[in-house]
């Protein structure tokens, strides 16, 4: 086995990411490679050789976890004398699962992961704090910059292990994270989209609150968009919405986790709300922002869920104005409340209701876009290309496309919805002049 020790910097000039799960994780992420430059290393892909490999790992599902070990062994073929760091939530829930894969391995978790470049030997059993906070940050590519305001949480749902993971609920202070976020964008960035774990519950141990967050967030002048990244529906606000409403740089768009239209389930699970609140938080949006994309969370398969609660669940999406949702097959997870309760669903069936929720996200989805057809906005558009058109995001997160023009990259262009094509992207038309008072409400 390998002695611990102080690797030297100019010993290991290059180091290579790889990152899984949320976008939180990408903004960690990007924030220790900017420690490693700042230090010297090179970054690299991480299908080349490298002297360092990170993995900033999630635990949230069983195949995120089987993702882990996979790119681990990865990082091992392509440089057998690498130092291999795994950082993030694996370290903390499953540390035996790593150390059997490889007893050199260097593991970090969620706090300490940021000192990497420093402690490349820290002892994987080394310490956290659970009152640390760290802002992170990242960009893809000058356009947009995920921005993590809040980490951990305490809600201790059934089926998570986000608290053990991440530790409690904590984050800056207002005026910490405002300077924080300046810093953020001083590159240029058009879109500045905040992140965390429950956001919603950002400020509270401060006496601070999201919305005051918001309102000084809306007096930097350089941010062109911002948007939220997840909020919870017992979190979201009438003075949120509201200010989303009335502000033009803040985005009508809104991902609200329901993780199930049956009561009976959600109780079960410990979620802090009811059909009836998320119902009433969907319509006041609706109600001051008729286009405001409404995207949600679906766990199908928790334990003691029935045929007929799976078919609340279909029922309440249908009726709702949700315009698509991420859907989650139940996985279960050490140390959770989920794993020890009766009722599991078979397999097979948590399956088939998955396939069933996915068709009716695709068809909410369809009909968003086509609801849309004509209507004039506002799209960013981004380096990334599909074939020969260049992509983008309407003000209410439709993906658009566009022949490609160099110079439409990183900006911000009003534009017309003309159709839905074939890949799924609307088509659009540019139009000059267009009028845009009150646009987010035609």
């Amino acid at each position: 086995m390998r002695e611990n020790c102080i690797f030297a910097p100019l010993l290991m000039k290059t180091v290579a990411f790889h990152t899984l799960g949320c976008k939180l994780n990408f903004a960690e992420s990007s924030t220790i490679i900017r420690r490693f430059s700042a230090k010297g290393y090179r970054i690299i892909g991480f299908k080349e050789k490298a002297d360092v490999y990170v993995i900033h790992s999630c635990m949230v599902t069983q195949e995120a976890e089987r993702k882990c070990i996979y790119a681990l062994r990865q990082a091992k073929r392509r440089n057998p004398q690498a130092r291999i760091a795994v950082i993030g939530c694996m370290p903390e829930l499953n540390k035996e699962r790593l150390q059997n894969e490889d007893a050199d391995l260097l593991l970090l978790g969620n706090n300490n992961k940021f000192d990497l470049p420093d402690l490349l030997s820290a002892p994987a059993d080394s310490a956290n704090s659970p009152e640390i906070f760290v802002p992170s940050w990242s960009s893809e590519g000058r356009t947009r910059t995920f921005f993590k305001i809040q980490d951990g949480c305490d809600y201790f749902c059934g089926y998570c292990t986000i608290p053990l993971a991440r530790g409690r609920s904590r984050s800056a202070t207002v005026s910490e994270t405002i300077a924080s976020v300046k810093e953020a964008v001083q590159h240029g960035c058009k879109e500045l989209v905040l992140t965390g774990i429950n956001i919603g519950d950002f400020g509270r141990k401060n006496h601070e609150t999201l919305y005051q967050l918001l309102v000084e967030i809306n007096k930097i002048s350089n941010i062109r968009r911002l948007r939220l990244s997840s909020i919870e529906p017992d979190l979201t606000t009438d003075e949120i919405i509201k200010m989303f409403a009335e502000n033009p740089r803040f985005m009508p768009h809104f991902h609200i986790p329901l993780q199930s239209g049956s009561d009976e389930v959600l109780r079960a699970m410990g979620r802090k709300y009811d059909t009836a609140l998320f119902t009433e938080k969907v319509q006041k949006i609706k109600e001051l922002m008729p286009h405001a994309c409404i995207a949600t969370d679906i766990i199908t398969g928790y334990p003691g869920e029935s045929e007929r609660n799976h078919e609340e669940t279909m029922l309440f999406i249908e009726k709702t104005a949700l315009s698509y949702m991420h859907v989650f097959t139940f996985s279960e997870r050490e140390d959770t409340r989920a794993i020890k309760m009766e009722g599991q669903v078979p397999s097979k069936i948590r399956k088939q209701r998955s396939v069933e929720l996915h068709e009716l996200s695709e068809r909410k989805k369809h009909l968003f876009y086509t609801q849309n057809i004509g209507r004039k906005c506002e799209a960013l558009f981004e380096s990334d290309t599909l074939h020969t058109n260049l992509l983008g995001y309407t003000d209410n997160y439709i993906r658009i496309k566009s022949p490609v023009k160099p110079e439409l990259v990183n900006s911000i262009q009003k534009v017309i919805i003309t159709g839905l094509d074939t890949d799924g992207c609307c088509t659009i038309g540019f139009k000059k002049n267009l009028q845009f008072q009150n646009l987010k409400f035609q």
